[in-house]
């Protein structure tokens, strides 16, 4: 169980780190709304990415604001605000994990080409209906998550630290966990890890394919495709050391009965931060802008000149390797 000091650290890590995802998720909502008045639509990955900034700042906003109250009111006294906050903290989670699979499944099915077959077609049939998709993950989302409701026990707070938490007393609210680690946690990842390893494939296929045509003399280019495939492989990556933390404090939870909740939370916090920073980075332009804007802030500060990032170059055809 978590001592009041380790809350108090939890509280002041959680408000860094909403702080920075807050900052690049709405340098992403930024760059995307310009690219909207310039062309008066939005590509499907970017409405996607539009769509996990808006739920990454909710999210963060609610969880600092769960941490608060979890910090200060000891007694209890505000303990139906606390588990509304839980339930709309876990719905959000699973919103932002289901949008981050369908964004690699997106970027999964533009990338390869595949034979056309029936999996193929579905594929197609779901990556035209983007805006389709993600109200249903939204809708779906809530309504996975009301059920938390009844599972979440209310204990007095001297005595077990915090007001409400996720500790099933029956067989009924156990399964509904379980349940609920495999919807938001183990699916978007069979889904993430399927595609993945996919791109990987095409990636070394087609690496291969290049070397051979021009017998080794020059490394392949494959420029923009290739961050995008970065990206892609990095948000994976993220999301897999963030499922393996997230369930084992999860099971710490429920079936050791201790009360670790607010590390559950802490670390959906650092799981945001990363995946926004990824994000900003996975999109050249995206990055050579805040890296231009953030050397020409510490321009206006001597004193801070040593901490500038060196500009990323323009070649016209790079391995884009960021710097």
């Amino acid at each position: 169980m978590l001592s009041s000091v380790g809350k108090l650290v939890a509280w002041l890590l959680t408000g860094f780190l909403a702080i920075l995802t807050i900052f690049f998720n709405m340098y992403l909502l930024l760059v995307t709304h310009r690219s909207y008045r310039k062309k008066h639509k939005l590509n499907p990955a970017d409405f996607i990415i539009t769509f996990i900034a808006l739920a990454s700042i909710s999210q963060q906003v609610l969880t600092y604001l769960w941490q608060t109250i979890d910090v200060i009111d000891t007694v209890c006294r505000i303990s139906l605000m606390a588990a509304i906050l839980l339930v709309l903290i876990f719905s959000l989670k699973l919103i932002i994990f289901w949008s981050t699979a369908f964004l690699t499944f997106y970027y999964g099915t533009k990338l390869v080409m595949e034979p056309v077959h029936c999996y193929t077609r579905i594929q197609e049939a779901i990556v035209k209906h983007v805006h389709t998709a993600l109200a249903l993950i939204f809708v779906s989302g809530f309504a996975n998550c009301v059920p938390l409701l009844s599972v979440i026990t209310y204990y007095n707070g001297t005595e077990f630290g915090d007001c409400g938490s996720i500790m099933p007393t029956d067989t009924t609210g156990l399964a509904y966990v379980f349940y609920y680690v495999i919807i938001s946690d183990i699916l978007p990842g069979i889904v993430m890890v399927k595609c993945s390893i996919s791109i990987s494939y095409h990636l070394a296929k087609h690496l291969l394919e290049m070397k051979a045509s021009s017998n080794g003399a020059h490394g392949p280019k494959l420029g923009t495709q290739m961050r995008v495939i970065k990206m892609t492989l990095s948000l994976v990556v993220v999301y897999i050391c963030f499922v393996a933390v997230d369930i084992y404090t999860q099971m710490t939870v429920v079936l050791m009965r201790q009360n670790t909740l607010a590390l559950t939370i802490l670390f959906a916090s650092v799981y945001t931060t990363v995946s926004a920073f990824v994000l900003v980075y996975g999109k050249k332009s995206y990055w050579k802008e805040l890296i231009a804007s953030y050397n020409l802030f510490l321009e206006e500060y001597p004193c801070f000149s040593g901490m500038k990032v060196e500009e990323v170059k323009t070649e016209p055809h790079e391995h884009s390797h960021g710097h």
